[in-house]
Order: C-alpha cells, then structure tokens, then sequence
C-alpha cells in the first residue's frame, strides 16, 4: 500500500545514494538508488506505474517512471534514457553520487482490479521500464494473478531492455509468455520482424478475463487498441501509461494536460474508456 509522508514542502526532495548502475542499450540505464534517511528509507511506497522526480543538484530535476517493484524494499530503480541534460547528467554519476527524489506520484496500474485475471502487456521500446514494475509484482504474487503474456518490440535487438532479466528471471515464471518483435531486420536475429502488432497475428491471444497494459511510443498506442478491440477487449479492459510531458509532477504547472485532465495528477495510467475522451490523448 502507498504511504504518503506529509512534507512541509512538496518541492524539497530526499536525498538518495546511488547504489548500482545497469547498462542496458547504447542509450538506456538502470539506476538503483536508496534513501539516505532510514525513516524515509522504511515508510516509501508506490504503486507500479507511479513516477518521481529526480533533482540533479546544480543541473536540474526530470520525472522518470518507476521500474522496480513494491514488493522488494530498500532500493528504488529507474530506467533512464540518456536525452538531455538531466538525464546526461544522471548518467555521469558514480556508486556513491546524490540526488534529489521526490514523490511518488501520479495514479498507478490498479492491482486491485488485475488481480485474478490474466494479463498481456504490450511494450515498445522503453515502454517496458514502467511495466517491468507490473510485471515483477506479479511474478512476486503470482498466485494473484492468471496467465502473463508479453508482447515487446524494439527498434532492434540492440535497443531492447532488461534482455538479462527475460531468460534468468521472466523466463522462470509460471504460466508466462514472452514475445519479441523488431522493427529492423538484423543478421543475428532470429525472431520477428515488424512492429510489434505484427504478433498479434502470430501468437493466439484470448481475451476472456484478460486485461491489457500498454505502454510506448504514442504512435503505438492506437494501432495496439485497434487490435486489442478486434480480439474482444472493452475499453475497461486496456490500460495505457500517458507519460506525456511531465514536469511538476504535482499538477500545478498544467504542462502535462491533456484535453481537461493532468497526466501527473489524474494519470499517467488511463482506461481506454477514459483516453479516448481526451482530446489528442493517442
């Protein structure tokens, strides 16, 4: 369960230790952090699909989605693309190196209302950070949940992430699936090529007591949906991750709005019943 801890400033971060540091693609790495304060340490919660915000002293702060899972304490793990100066910045720290965290915050994916059903996940590019926090927790309560299935593509094999994890952990869990896709044809890969909607036409998907998770590039999102209707999904059945554009993180900067709701605030996790109502949401 999420604990908020009531600040006096909702602006002043704490202050995180990076512990370890996972190159993952060319551009893309994993950082591992823990607070530095041990009441801060013990009380932090989330929910997969909550973001915060990391405050690189002297240079800046940026929202990033959350990629480990509440159901391992102590650390906190971000996956995080090396795009501008922030993330540059983040990048450049050593085991050791401070920053600033805040939150979490926004609206998660509601484990409440997966549990007990199966699950199919559908993933571009670093789409899977944010879900690779569903997953785990599913795979650590995995008598909760039915049959997981993942679709994921990438641009190439050299652009996926968590490729370790697939085989010595996901590939270890019940009743799991795991499909793979890329956009390039390479020398050395074996499996699919095309975007990723291309497996819904080689991989049976039932959607009987099924709910899908979508998250990646926007132009993705409505090509995915299309699918998942024609397979018998309802709009309350598909849940999108709308990391548009955040800044804040708290909804007073009004950056992230999309039609009348705040990505921050409201989402970033949205039914397609109620993205479909907001203006240029997908």
């Amino acid at each position: 369960m999420q604990v908020h801890m009531k600040k006096n400033n909702e602006y002043v971060p704490d202050i995180a230790k990076l512990v370890k540091k996972t190159k993952m693609t060319e551009k893309e790495t994993l950082f591992e952090f823990t607070f530095e304060d041990e009441i801060v340490r013990e009380l932090f919660s989330y929910n997969p699909g909550q973001f915060v915000q990391v405050s690189v002293f002297g240079i800046g702060e940026a929202p990033f989605s959350i990629s480990s899972t509440p159901t391992r304490k102590g650390t906190l793990e971000l996956g995080i693309r090396n795009t501008g100066d922030v993330t540059a910045a983040i990048h450049k720290l050593k085991v050791g190196d401070k920053v600033g965290i805040r939150g979490p915050y926004g609206n998660g994916f509601p484990l409440g209302t997966l549990k007990g059903h199966n699950l199919l996940f559908v993933a571009g590019g670093i789409g899977l950070v944010p879900l690779r926090s569903v997953i785990n927790y599913v795979a650590d309560n995995r008598d909760d949940f039915g049959k997981i299935t993942i679709f994921y593509g990438s641009c190439n094999p050299e652009e996926r992430v968590f490729v370790d994890e697939f085989e010595k952990v996901w590939a270890k869990i019940p009743n799991f699936e795991l499909h793979q896709t890329v956009d390039e044809c390479h020398e050395t890969w074996q499996g699919n090529v095309g975007v990723v909607t291309t497996l819904f036409n080689k991989c049976l998907v039932d959607s009987t007591n099924t709910m899908a998770l979508i998250c990646g590039p926007p132009v993705m999102y409505k090509f995915v949906v299309r699918d998942l209707l024609k397979l018998g999904f309802h709009r309350n059945e598909i849940y999108l991750s709308l990391e548009r554009k955040m800044k804040c993180g708290i909804g007073k900067c009004a950056h992230c709005q999309v039609g009348h709701k705040l990505a921050c605030v409201d989402g970033p996790v949205f039914t397609y019943f109620e993205a479909e109502r907001l203006q240029e949401s997908i």
